[in-house]
């Protein structure tokens, strides 16, 4: 099936290393052109700048981690201060994964590794009310991470420190987003909605498709006033590349 004219979609994450990737059978399956630029990268704090946040890390004994950038960034400042996290120290995760993604630098034990039910702020507040008590949470974050981790420890008069270890910024996209007329363009990121804005203040939507996945990313697409045509994931689209196909298809019916 084949949309009829071509079309192009702007996929704003670094272009696959393989050739096996879902997104190039999506632009031979449907004839779309795909251009992959990432709006956003992000940049590791040094430990001399670390330093001046006057936080010390083998104080704590248990570490929230988000993402994979924290726990990358956390273990890189670690290494650049040449500390040695204690063994019993504990980890709390928001998803499997970033448990699971944990081995690259710590033993592996289940008894000292936590992660929330289905990968929600909320599951992993519940795992980490459960073993609260006389815990000393270190919490890595990006400078502009969102505040309910923090809000909740504060509420419940947790002993914590939140340590800034990355800081999100936008690429220089202005060329090719004036050069290019793009069908769909495609965020990952509430940081790369923002990227976009911050290198054409004036985007005008107009005839685009915008594509968002994750609540946060789509909801910060309504902020700043553009149209949601594609939401992923969902139930029929667990992945950006099957809510696309849906998408397309529908397209495609209509014209």
């Amino acid at each position: 099936m084949q949309v009829k004219q071509q079309m192009s979609i702007l996929i704003s994450q670094p272009k696959p290393e393989t050739e096996k990737s879902p997104y190039f059978d999506l632009a031979k399956k449907f004839n779309v052109r795909l251009d992959f630029q990432p709006f956003i990268r992000v940049e590791g704090v040094s430990g001399k700048e670390f330093r001046k946040q006057k936080i010390d890390i083998l104080s704590h004994s248990a570490v929230i981690f988000t993402s994979r950038n924290s726990v990358d960034h956390f273990f890189r400042v670690c290494e650049e201060l040449k500390l040695k996290v204690s063994q019993d120290c504990k980890y709390f995760c928001i998803t499997e994964a970033i448990a699971l993604y944990l081995q690259k630098f710590i033993l592996y034990r289940k008894r000292k590794v936590f992660y929330g039910a289905d990968g929600s702020t909320k599951s992993l507040l519940e795992v980490m009310n459960k073993h609260r008590e006389n815990e000393k949470f270190l919490f890595p974050c990006s400078d502009s991470q969102k505040k309910d981790i923090e809000e909740w420890l504060k509420s419940n008069k947790c002993d914590y420190a939140t340590a800034t270890l990355y800081r999100t910024v936008s690429n220089d996209v202005k060329e090719l987003l004036t050069k290019n007329s793009y069908d769909i363009i495609v965020f990952f990121s509430p940081y790369g909605v923002r990227s976009l804005f911050e290198n054409i203040p004036k985007f005008k939507q107009n005839g685009t498709h915008i594509a968002a996945f994750g609540p946060t990313t789509s909801a910060t697409v309504e902020e700043f006033g553009l149209r949601l045509d594609v939401k992923a994931p969902s139930p029929q689209a667990p992945s950006m590349v099957a809510a696309l196909e849906k998408y397309l298809v529908e397209m495609s019916t209509k014209k």
